[in-house]
């Protein structure tokens, strides 16, 4: 890691279980929004890998400047410069012409942000995610109430110490909220170190 080129092991380790999905479920999608790029690795990585579609990088404005510094040495074509998106004050991004994006991807972040902010990390795919489009999260979950391992119970004990508004979040709950705004199940799928990849597919409107 340097001052100016941030780096992620967990990046470097997840991503290719993550591309696997995101192949499948982003075949027929044009125009990504990532939410949350953090280092802008998973970016790199994507968008080489999935040269038929746009990756828009979007994160707080802390985070922009390592985003840049990976998508500048990269030098992709498909990867427009990094925007300021924080889910909590907005404004949300659209695509280019001022299109909705047909797919939405975030790794990590809904334990990360309080409840409130991931009722609005919902609310603002409402707004951002055209229909029939894709929103793919990757991250750790629970089922039913209870943590699917120890690992998994020691690190909500770690974020809920280092923020209260953090943790874990239930499946069930998340689901509930991704049913509100339009999106339907597609996959729920296990990864490596207990994580995994839940894809929603927003519905059509009906004709």
């Amino acid at each position: 890691m340097t001052a100016d080129k941030p780096f992620s092991p967990a990046c470097e380790r997840n991503r290719e279980p993550i591309l696997a999905v995101l192949r499948e479920h982003f075949a027929d999608t044009r125009h990504v929004l990532e939410i949350g790029s953090g280092t802008g690795q998973h970016a790199v990585h994507f968008a080489a890998a999935m040269p038929w579609l746009s990756w828009q990088c979007s994160d707080r404005a802390e985070h922009l400047p390592g985003i840049r510094a990976w998508l500048d040495e990269a030098a992709l074509p498909n990867t427009p410069s990094p925007l300021e998106l924080d889910v909590d004050a907005g404004p949300w991004p659209r695509a280019g012409g001022g299109r909705r994006f047909d797919g939405v991807f975030s790794a990590n972040t809904l334990h990360i942000m309080g409840w409130p902010s991931v009722q609005r990390f919902f609310a603002g795919i409402d707004e951002v995610l055209s229909p029939g489009g894709a929103l793919a999260v990757y991250g750790p979950f629970n089922y039913g109430g209870h943590f699917s391992s120890d690992s998994n119970r020691e690190f909500d004990g770690w974020l809920r110490a280092r923020d209260p508004a953090s943790g874990i979040r239930d499946f069930e709950a998340v689901n509930t909220l991704a049913r509100d705004v339009g999106l339907a199940l597609q996959a729920d799928v296990a990864m490596p170190a207990n994580n995994r990849c839940l894809v929603w597919c927003r519905r059509l409107a009906a004709v």
